[in-house]
């Protein structure tokens, strides 16, 4: 099979059997540290390695001649719609009790706007933005770090809907879900993915991680040119930790996200990827790889008092490349309107 034919195998397999993916698969296999954490079915990976390694053409029977996943003439952009109301900063929210929701301060917490030309966008997440100074640069590459639980995938969510409402075009593509449950956890929030799916203003790909790594030369080859003529403004990979987890040499899986970090800066869309945190801190990624290759970096962590009473989220901009913003860890709550900051509290 030619580099061509497996580039749009992955896409065009990716994007019509994402609504019929079989929920109840067995996860795919790990390596190195993490074997022992994921279940995985071996002998059907035994099957998958020999029939590959037998047969270098190895095809594995996806149709060809459907259309692929950018090759669309969608409708036209949504205007004019409103943006779901988020909850109010006035008073502090249930189980803030001893967060200080003081008046917002005369001189902000952050430094000065630096002087740039780059154009700046907001992420869409209330109280974050406004630690941000002036936005973020467009066409950042951003990584939210975090435990499970702290809601890196409703901020990648919370990222697409912003641009959506607006009317541009964004992709989503799941390491870990499938297209329906995408949808479905965005609009029990509210966000009209599925609307914005129908239309063509957004694609959702859902794909096995052994798939993406093994096709990941071609992909990173072509995403560029797939992004720009699907007309995105805004990508996300929920999550690039699974993706690391296929590769088993650290050499190996250090230079295969380099060079997909790079396809995506050159795609020329503002990115997001979410990432676990490292077993060791929260301030890292899982395998400390991301961090470094990213303009931006926002740590998503639980913070519990040494009094056992009950257990806080916080946020933390540990690094904006070409923007000021504030260096404080700030409280956060996950509504049912999505995430929000609480940029005027302050965390004992």
């Amino acid at each position: 099979m030619t580099d061509e034919e497996l580039r749009d195998d992955w896409f065009e397999r990716a994007l019509s059997g994402s609504d019929t993916a079989d929920e109840e698969s067995g996860s795919p296999e790990i390596y190195g540290e993490d074997a022992e954490e994921v279940a995985h079915d071996e002998e059907a990976d035994d099957a998958i390695d020999d029939e590959e390694a037998d047969d270098p053409d190895y095809d594995d029977g996806a149709d060809d001649s459907s259309t692929g996943l950018f090759d669309e003439d969608f409708g036209a952009a949504l205007e004019n719609v409103e943006v779901p109301a988020g909850p109010s900063e006035s008073s502090g929210p249930d189980g803030f009790d001893d967060v200080d929701f003081g008046l917002e301060p005369e001189t902000p917490d952050f430094d000065e706007e630096l002087e740039t030309e780059l154009p700046r966008i907001e992420l869409g997440i209330d109280g974050l933005d406004r630690m941000i100074q002036g936005g973020i640069p467009e066409r950042s590459l951003m990584v939210a770090i975090g435990s499970a639980g702290t809601g890196k995938t409703t901020f990648g969510l919370q990222f697409l809907n912003h641009c959506l409402e607006d009317g541009d075009r964004a992709v989503y593509v799941t390491l870990e879900e499938t297209k329906q449950r995408v949808i479905n956890s965005a609009t029990e929030k509210g966000w009209r993915f599925d609307e914005f799916a129908d239309r063509g203003d957004l694609a959702i790909v859902d794909i096995d991680p052994i798939e993406m790594a093994t096709h990941l030369d071609a992909i990173q080859d072509e995403l560029p040119t797939l992004i720009e003529n699907f007309g995105a403004s805004r990508f996300v990979l929920d999550s690039v930790s699974l993706l690391e987890m296929m590769y088993e040499d650290r050499a190996q899986r250090r230079n295969e996200i380099y060079d997909f970090t790079r396809s995506l800066k050159r795609a020329g869309v503002t990115s997001l990827l979410t990432s676990e945190a490292s077993e060791n801190t929260p301030y890292a990624s899982r395998y400390g790889i991301v961090e470094y290759l990213t303009d931006a970096v926002f740590v998503l962590q639980y913070v519990r008092p040494d009094d056992f009473r009950e257990t806080r989220l916080a946020v933390e901009i540990q690094k904006i490349r070409d923007a000021n913003h504030s260096r404080e860890k700030k409280p956060y709550e996950i509504t049912s309107d999505g995430i929000s900051v609480h940029q005027q509290a302050n965390l004992f």
